[in-house]
């Protein structure tokens, strides 16, 4: 069997200048995904040169929850000059995500990265990441975000315990149990594509590309319950609409769910839960798989009415 061959393209054959070809072209939504893809995290909202003080950084966007998220590009080796221009924009900004995207990374500033992600609060978070063009034969070039360096939630949440930032031990059950749920999710998922950063608290968001609403699988400890939700925020009318199509909603995912107004509240949700204690990890298994299920099936019938 005859099998093409892979060419690294120079970057600049495709983006020559940083600003005007490259940073527009990863602003762009579709191309803003594959950047998501590889860190974790969704994108929303991209500005370009959005001025920090006398400097402008490359990309502003959020996250799902409304964070900051800053994107520095150098379509070149790292240098001192754009490290520091990062650190300039998340302080100015108060940005919680940090992204440095390079042709490559020198070792220095690869430890320069992990050193803030080690010694720097929950809240601030930094990835390096090399930029790749790879073409089969005469095939349009094909980009591709390679990780470097990116944030060790587990260490960092452990070192703020330690330090006297206050996260109990049934946090760090629950970021466990989460760094579980990505990485089943990652392996055996099919509708969902982007696994966010587990944290110590007892939700997980999931991103379904919609601001009006996310899904959130949930641990309950009390009442030992796991379950996954549709969380929607500010938008009781979005509820209303969903719940007036409540037979069609259910008969398509299977099962019934919980469907909580919150009157006295800004949120609400749609919600189905499952008996299991999630500090059992003989019940992990079964948990992880119901949970994905429910995640999917939740994107499948849910992603089309946002």
């Amino acid at each position: 069997m005859e099998l093409s061959r892979l060419t690294k393209m120079p970057l600049r054959t495709i983006w020559k200048h940083e600003a005007l070809d490259f940073t527009q072209w990863l602003a762009l939504p579709e191309n803003l995904e594959l950047l998501a893809e590889t860190i974790g995290v969704d994108l929303n909202n991209a500005q370009t040169e959005v001025g920090v003080g006398q400097f402008e950084v490359d990309i502003l966007a959020e996250d799902e929850n409304g964070h900051k998220v800053v994107i520095e590009n150098q379509l070149e080796n790292t240098n001192h000059d754009h490290l520091g221009k990062l650190i300039t924009y998340a302080s100015g900004l108060h940005a919680e995500v940090c992204v440095w995207i390079v042709a490559r990374a020198r070792q220095e500033h690869e430890q320069a990265i992990n050193w803030l992600n080690e010694n720097t609060t929950e809240d601030a978070n930094f990835f390096l990441i090399e930029v790749e063009a790879w073409k089969i034969d005469n095939s349009l070039p094909a980009p591709r975000f390679n990780m470097v360096a990116k944030p060790n939630d587990w260490a960092k949440t452990v070192k703020q315990s330690s330090s006297g930032n206050k996260v109990t031990e049934t946090k760090l059950q629950q970021q466990a149990f989460w760094e579980k749920y990505r990485e089943y999710g990652e392996q055996n998922g099919k509708l969902i594509r982007n696994w966010r950063k587990a944290l110590p608290q007892h939700w997980y968001n999931i991103g379904i590309g919609s601001s009006r609403g996310k899904l959130a699988a949930t641990l309950n400890s009390r009442d030992q319950l796991v379950g996954m939700e549709l969380y929607i925020y500010r938008d009781k009318d979005l509820f209303h609409e969903l719940e007036a199509k409540k037979d069609d909603i259910e008969s398509k995912l299977g099962y019934t769910v919980d469907w909580q107004e919150l009157p006295t509240k800004k949120a609400a949700r749609i919600i189905v839960t499952k008996n299991g204690d999630y500090q059992d990890e003989s019940q992990h298994e079964e948990l992880l798989k119901w949970l994905l299920e429910k995640a999917e099936e939740f994107t499948k019938v849910f992603k089309k009415l946002l």
